[in-house]
């Protein structure tokens, strides 16, 4: 069955339809060329010498002749933190299923499933034009049922639930490079959409959180035929930002060329500062499927093993 934003909302909670996209995901990844992927859901770690032997399981044993200790909640392999961008521009669809936001709720749910699942902690710091709430990382399963209750209220938000309030990646980034005392991975679910006019001091934030020794992942989320490529019929649009409420009348034909332009200018530079300071950067297209940025993210946790 494919995997839609229709089939997924049949689904009562956001714990089903995080579990629906990693299983989906893992099963095509066993089908697919990426054989150097072992996504091992482990319960148990082997026996070291020193471990307490009160904590071997005998029925493990009994089965494989090998000496495996439980892994208990408190033991984790990697701690990240999620940055979730709750701003009203992350409220925008044109030809989606999902607004972006709705989209970055599915795709933190997989990830902070597809985390628990290997035992990783995982904590949620949603923003807008300020830091909302640090939510700790941790790899309990209570931990992660109250953060899915945590983001499923961000699933009906609409332009009247959300406040007026701007984006402000970089301020909450540097304020999050102070707070954050653990070497983590911070995995940020942003549109970005204030910082065209403020890219310098949106990289000057990601190297704050590189600095305090903090790994880093971008996730830039956009409907890629709109907000990418102006993909758009040829008669006039008012536009209006989500925002600010300001708007403003386009022909997008007369436009296209030279808004494409410099998007690409604009991309292909940032791309290039993060490459040079080791910060993994992906843009997530909220029509596509969750593949490419759970495969985005399992590379990089390769990396960090």
């Amino acid at each position: 069955m494919l995997i839609t934003p229709e089939v997924l909302t049949r689904l009562d909670t956001l714990e089903l339809r995080a579990r629906q996209i990693v299983e989906g995901f893992i099963t095509g990844l066993h089908k697919s060329p990426h054989h150097g992927f072992s996504v091992e859901f482990a319960e148990h770690r082997p026996y070291n010498p020193g471990d307490e032997i009160r904590h071997i399981d005998w029925k493990a044993y009994a089965k494989s002749e090998r000496y495996y200790v439980k892994q208990y909640e408190e033991e984790t392999n990697l701690r990240s933190y999620i940055m979730l961008d709750i701003s009203p521009s992350m409220l925008f669809k044109y030809y989606g299923e999902w607004n972006k936001l709705q989209y970055a709720v599915h795709f933190a749910a997989s990830l902070m499933y597809l985390m628990h699942k290997q035992r990783d902690a995982c904590g949620l710091v949603p923003f807008d034009q300020e830091l909302k709430q640090i939510y700790p990382a941790k790899s309990s399963y209570p931990h992660l049922q109250f953060l899915f209750h945590q983001m499923e209220q961000y699933l009906e938000w609409d332009a009247k639930k959300a406040e007026k309030r701007r984006t402000a990646s970089a301020d909450v980034m540097h304020e999050l490079a102070e707070r954050l005392h653990q070497r983590s991975l911070v995995i940020i679910l942003s549109d970005l959409f204030e910082n065209v006019q403020q890219q310098d001091a949106l990289f000057s934030a990601l190297k704050h959180l590189r600095h305090r020794k903090h790994e880093v992942i971008l996730f830039n989320l956009l409907e890629k035929r709109t907000e990418r490529e102006l993909d758009l019929p040829d008669h006039k649009f008012v536009f209006s930002d989500l925002e600010t409420g300001s708007s403003i009348d386009v022909l997008p034909v007369q436009i296209r060329r030279e808004y494409r332009k410099k998007i690409d200018e604009y991309i292909r530079r940032f791309r290039v500062l993060c490459s040079e300071a080791h910060i993994d950067f992906e843009e997530i297209d909220t029509e596509g499927s969750f593949d490419l940025a759970l495969l985005a993210y399992l590379n990089k946790r390769r990396k960090l093993s």
